[in-house]
């Protein structure tokens, strides 16, 4: 616990920047639409319609979304960018709407006596309707405030920090004291920032400029506090930290940190982690050189970046011409496999495995219908899934995609039969699974490489030096045992990794 609370400055200052400045775009653009559309009422229904058919867009997949789109104009698509313009078009519908509602509910006799005293519709707008319809907006900024809030939480996977890290790692990692922290967090800004909201709409409503005051010097504290992650920008050394990428699981979790810590070690450089990132987030990130460098596997780097269809090549080979592809087509250098393989492994329990016979792949095929199978998100799209069904003749009665850390639950509890495990992780043996034996070589190798960016290779090459030393230096039973105890033993993948490096010393 004390290592989470050590990170929670960071995270929430990172989090309430976000927050705040997607619903200050929020505000700015909804308030000024709502009360053009208000006036002109042809507009009503496309406007608003736009605006909620991007409320019905699934919040996470609207946040991904924005990665490519970013990406294809140019510009920085991992991070705060992508994170804010996502977070910032979720918060326009309900300040839009109740910007229209509380105008239209103004009576009309008020409007026409304020003409009627000879004021401009300027100033009926800004001195009779806009206040009198102020409860109502600031209802809709209050309820839009808690939404960003939380929904900040889904920026994580898109390269932005925030409360969402406690989240997704704790989900990851099975920490739910982190998930907790992470929840509770938000939770507790989210209080936070509609109080302050209420507060300067009571001060506006009573005319009492003490109370809007209070308000806004909580506003300008919190907007102080979310700019702190800024000022260390750069360390004392001068330099800007090597940035590590870690994609959403344990094992890449404390990888990074490993290469991070290695790196300080050996060039006194500074480094930070970037964790949780989404699987193509992360690569495409290397690519643009917004991550320096994070540990991939080679069978993901084969079918999912280069889109080579074989799976049936040998494991050498298959390096070799990844790293010649990626150098040729991305700049990207692999620098050396760490020592071992965690590849996709078809497991279940042992029981069941005794039941049916089966001790390969191919012994599913009798009872396949009757088999029930859970996969991560991306399994059953991949080509090495379409290689093990065509290679072994399987056509299973149900496939269910789930998170990678409910997978082995899932199995235990049977409430499926078969899982796609990864072959490193720890939870294998302490659930009593049985891998089956893949002897046609259906699933192509999963070598652990070491991936850094063209910007990387140019500018500081001594950080690549520094890498190799864990080249060929991790094999798979460390790596099992690295995460238990993350998985098993609940110990943060940041000390795990520093332990693992002073032991290889």
């Amino acid at each position: 616990m004390t290592d989470l609370l050590a990170e929670l400055p960071g995270h929430l200052a990172a989090h309430l920047l976000l927050s705040l400045a997607a619903l200050v775009v929020g505000i700015v653009v909804s308030v000024p639409l709502g009360i053009f559309v208000s006036r002109v009422r042809r507009f009503e229904v496309p406007v608003v319609g736009t605006a909620s058919v991007l409320q019905t867009i699934p919040s996470l997949a609207l946040l991904a979304f924005m990665v490519p789109a970013l990406a294809a104009l140019g510009v920085r698509s991992i991070g705060f960018l992508p994170a804010l313009i996502g977070l910032s078009l979720y918060s326009f519908l309900p300040i839009l709407r109740n910007t229209i509602t509380g105008l239209s509910g103004v009576d009309p006799a008020v409007v026409e006596a304020a003409r009627g005293v000879g004021m401009t519709p300027r100033e009926s707008l800004f001195r009779v309707e806009l206040p009198l319809a102020m409860p109502v907006i600031v209802a809709g900024i209050r309820t839009s405030a808690v939404w960003t809030v939380g929904t900040a939480t889904l920026s994580t996977p898109v390269g932005a920090p925030s409360l969402g890290n406690y989240i997704f790692g704790g989900l990851q990692t099975r920490n739910y004291a982190s998930v907790l922290v992470g929840c509770v967090a938000s939770a507790l800004l989210a209080l936070v920032i509609d109080g302050l909201v209420h507060v300067i709409s009571r001060g506006i409503e009573l005319q009492n400029r003490r109370l809007s005051g209070l308000g806004l010097s909580g506003f300008l504290l919190l907007a102080v506090f979310a700019t702190t992650p800024m000022w260390p920008s750069r360390t004392s050394t001068g330099h800007a930290p090597i940035t590590i990428g870690a994609k959403t699981f344990t094992e890449s979790y404390i990888l990074a940190h490993a290469l991070a810590r290695q790196t300080e070690k050996q060039t006194g450089l500074p480094t930070k982690v970037l964790e949780s990132l989404g699987s193509t987030v992360a690569f495409d990130a290397l690519v643009s050189g917004q991550i320096d460098a994070y540990v991939d596997y080679s069978g993901t780097l084969w079918s999912s970046v280069l889109g080579k269809g074989e799976t049936h090549i040998d494991r050498k080979a298959m390096l070799v011409e990844a790293g010649r592809l990626l150098d040729e087509k991305y700049g990207i250098l692999l620098v050396c496999p760490l020592g071992f393989e965690n590849t996709y492994a078809l497991a279940m329990r042992r029981e069941d495995a005794a039941r049916l016979n089966a001790r390969r792949i191919g012994d599913l095929a009798p009872q396949a219908k009757t088999i029930r199978v859970g996969g991560d998100y991306e399994m059953f799209q991949r080509a090495e899934w379409k290689s093990v069904t065509s290679t072994y003749g399987l056509a299973f009665a149900e496939q269910r995609s789930m998170d990678p850390s409910l997978m082995y639950d899932a199995i235990k509890t049977g409430q499926v039969d078969l899982i796609g495990a990864f072959s490193t992780d720890g939870r294998i043996a302490a659930y009593d699974l049985l891998v089956l034996e893949d002897d046609r070589g259906a699933l192509p190798p999963y070598d652990a490489v070491i991936l850094v960016s063209a910007r990387l290779r140019h500018d500081k090459p001594k950080v690549i030096e520094s890498l190799r030393g864990l080249c060929g230096r991790i094999d798979a039973d460390t790596m099992r045992k690295l995460n238990r105890e993350v998985d098993q033993d609940k110990r943060m993948p940041a000390a795990v990794a520093r332990d693992f490096l002073q032991q290889l010393r």
